[in-house]
């Protein structure tokens, strides 16, 4: 089943393309595989980024939505990819990065591509754990920036994936969340960067 990727805000989208179009945004980066890119780079794959800040002993998550990632494409693969964060003057660019996450999303949105029922892709940032996965929301049709995991929805560790947490297993929202409670420590979720 295909995904439905939700529309990335129009001012995240612009503010990647212009970062793309600016060399000094490009070189500062840090990101030899955008830098060395041969022919042109796009932002696809538009994903926002929430951040799981709580996990209560029941089970319950608290997440909010710390921004858009786009996946930056040259060619048959992607090289890189970009944030965008929410400011008081509108969506804005914040980074370029590489890194194993990218692969690893790439991967996990096509597995995610032959599962039977349609899903929203998203990120799931779990800071105290230092874990990334991709988020599969049941209810393709939501609003990509608000919600919490529903425990139907699968989250897919993405490599590298912290110790004894398999990458690339999806898993229901129900039965990983437990895990994840008794891995992070309430301060470590409430105090760890997104």
């Amino acid at each position: 089943m295909p995904l439905h990727v939700p529309p990335a805000p129009a001012p995240a989208l612009r503010s990647v393309l212009t970062a793309l179009s600016s060399p000094t945004a490009v070189s500062e980066a840090r990101t030899p595989s955008l830098l060395g890119a041969q022919g042109p780079v796009s932002p696809e794959l538009p994903l926002p980024v929430h951040v799981l800040d709580r996990i209560t002993a029941e089970g319950v998550s608290a997440t909010r939505l710390a921004g858009w990632r786009f996946l930056i494409r040259c060619g048959e693969r992607a090289v890189a990819a970009a944030d965008t964060i929410l400011t008081p003057d509108g969506w804005t660019f914040s980074r370029f990065f590489e890194g194993p996450y990218i692969a690893s999303t790439e991967l996990a949105l096509r597995q995610a591509e032959s599962l039977s029922q349609p899903y929203q892709p998203r990120l799931l940032s779990v800071p105290g754990l230092y874990m990334l996965t991709l988020w599969l929301h049941g209810d393709r049709t939501a609003d990509g920036a608000t919600g919490h995991p529903a425990a139907t929805d699968l989250l897919v560790p993405l490599a590298p994936a912290p110790p004894g947490i398999a990458a690339h297993r999806p898993h229901l929202v129900a039965e990983l969340l437990p895990v994840l409670t008794h891995r992070a420590t309430p301060d470590r979720l409430l105090g760890s960067p997104a």
